[in-house]
């Protein structure tokens, strides 16, 4: 635990154990999620107003409230067709790739990872693709606090409420329609909140898993052995990312219901704790070794813990693991266009974001090769949803005829041509 002051000298406490982290997250009697009973009154204009002003959303409220919104997200996030999200992530990740392949080289961040989520979502969610990537700009913009992100704010809020609207005229079979046809009866005003809040941290949190796990894959030796030797499936390496460099650096806020105790720290009701879900992920008390690998491990922080557990994290999962194989198995010899050092990260109150990544390839004539990208990409997205090794891909080009007395070729894993290997 460690006192911190933020923006206009506010203070609060910085939870920095993952043993204390766990014990805020799951006590909820103890630290609440309602902003109302915290001791500071912000200034009109503090930057701390967006994370903390209360809102009729489940992340700040508590028992028999949080359960009925909670179960309205669960339930309807139940629903999702899982072999329809990986389909749709194998159909835009080509797509994408379309765009660029011809070139030989890519901003992995601009050009896929900060889109391909929210046409994704946009899809599950009921928003006409033609809008997709525009209400993606918005979300990217004002979760890094320019100028222009309360503007940014107001398309989104918008966006998501003439979607209600619609929907309430005309349903479909999509998270809006099931949102406000569930038995919990939310409002429209909850509706459209609970939308624009699911948007804004599935897009945001899985542009930046996606980008720090294909960050490791072009810099990191020890996480390239690992996957490449086949000791670490793709999913698995997700997991050693969120434990290194989760999405979120630091998670929801929370104010004490009572005089108590965190750590060696004595906080008073009302005081304000913040989640440090990087700093408990470094915790020595259970990573002494950070060189140690953990994939495969989901005692990370990355998607919370306890009531306030990230509902939608399979989702987000699914998209990363999925999109990532595609685009591996479709642009196999993708190497680092620039220099590590030359990478650049934004920070903010809550998480760090990686700028850009730009790589190299061979160029490919967009589309060429795509059903067979496809029906590898399609291969291995099942295999991902389902935590199971993923299997080798298609080879970029079509395989040689085979010579008169000879033996077919053998396709070689993508990741053995990533790295330089070749199979035995």
């Amino acid at each position: 635990m460690a006192p911190v002051l933020l923006p206009g000298d506010v203070p609060a406490w910085f939870v920095l154990g993952h043993r204390e982290n766990l014990e805020v997250m799951r006590s909820a009697s103890k630290y609440s999620c309602d902003s109302r009973i915290w001791n500071i009154q912000l200034q009109a204009d503090s930057p701390l107003l967006p994370i903390t002003a209360w809102q009729p959303l489940l992340v700040f409220t508590d028992g028999a409230e949080h359960a009925r919104l909670r179960a309205a997200v669960t339930d309807s996030l139940a629903r999702f067709n899982r072999h329809g999200i990986r389909r749709d992530v194998v159909r835009y990740t080509l797509q994408l790739i379309d765009t660029f392949s011809g070139a030989g080289r890519a901003d992995l961040v601009t050009e896929f990872t900060e889109k391909l989520p929210i046409l994704v979502l946009a899809r599950q969610f009921g928003i006409p693709e033609g809008d997709a990537l525009k209400l993606g700009e918005a979300v990217r913009d004002m979760v890094k606090g320019t100028e222009t992100a309360l503007e940014s704010n107001q398309f989104v809020v918008s966006v998501m409420s003439d979607l209600v609207n619609r929907k309430k005229g005309q349903p479909g079979d999509d998270f809006a329609s099931w949102l406000l046809s569930h038995e919990s009866t939310l409002s429209d005003d909850e509706a459209m909140e609970h939308l624009r809040h699911a948007i804004i941290a599935a897009h945001e949190n899985t542009a930046n898993l996606m980008a720090n796990a294909l960050k490791c894959v072009l810099t990191d030796g020890r996480f390239r052995a690992s996957l490449s030797g086949g000791s670490m499936t793709l999913p698995d390496a997700l997991d050693q990312v969120m434990w290194d460099a989760p999405p979120l650096a630091v998670g929801g806020c929370r104010w004490a219901t009572g005089d108590t105790r965190l750590g060696d720290q004595e906080i008073k009701a009302g005081d304000m704790v913040m989640l440090g879900l990087a700093a408990g992920n470094v915790d020595p008390e259970i990573r002494p070794d950070l060189s140690k690998p953990v994939h495969g491990n989901r005692a990370h922080l990355a998607f919370s813990s306890g009531p306030h557990e990230c509902p939608g994290q399979d989702i987000g999962r699914a998209i990363a693991d999925t999109g990532i194989d595609t685009l591996l198995a479709r642009l196999p010899d993708i190497q680092l266009g620039v220099a590590e050092d030359e990478l650049r990260v934004t920070g903010s109150l809550l998480s760090s974001r990686l700028d850009g990544l730009p790589v190299r390839f061979t160029p490919r004539r967009p589309g060429r090769q795509s059903n067979a990208s496809a029906a590898a990409a399609d291969t291995g997205g099942r295999a991902a949803l389902a935590g199971q090794p993923l299997p080798p891909a298609a080879p970029a080009a079509a395989p040689a005829a085979t010579p008169a007395g000879g033996h077919a070729s053998v396709p070689v894993p993508w990741w053995h041509r990533l790295f330089g290997r070749r199979s035995e």
